[in-house]
């Protein structure tokens, strides 16, 4: 085998590494868009979760503090009640 057959095998080995790593990068780059895609859906919804959660919260909040106005209220009522029958 010449020297310039040589050369040429090794070229060949080169281009043809060249191209499986840059197939082996492609098909790398492809499986990482599809992970960033399915964690953006992820992503998308913990935040539709979490705002479902924060409503709920500030909805329960609300209705504790209505409970709480409403027991006040009935333990003023119970004052009054025991204020006038001990009065009485």
């Amino acid at each position: 085998m010449t020297d310039w057959e040589d050369s040429l095998e090794k070229l060949e080995a080169k281009l043809a590494r060249a191209a499986e790593l840059f197939k082996k990068g492609h098909a790398e780059k492809h499986q990482l868009q599809q992970e960033i895609e399915k964690l953006r859906a992820e992503l998308k919804e913990r935040a539709r979760r979490t705002e479902g959660l924060e409503r709920e919260l500030i909805s329960l909040r609300r209705e504790r503090e209505d409970v709480r106005g409403r027991i006040e209220k009935l333990l003023q009522q119970i004052d009054v009640l025991t204020q006038a029958d001990s009065a009485g």
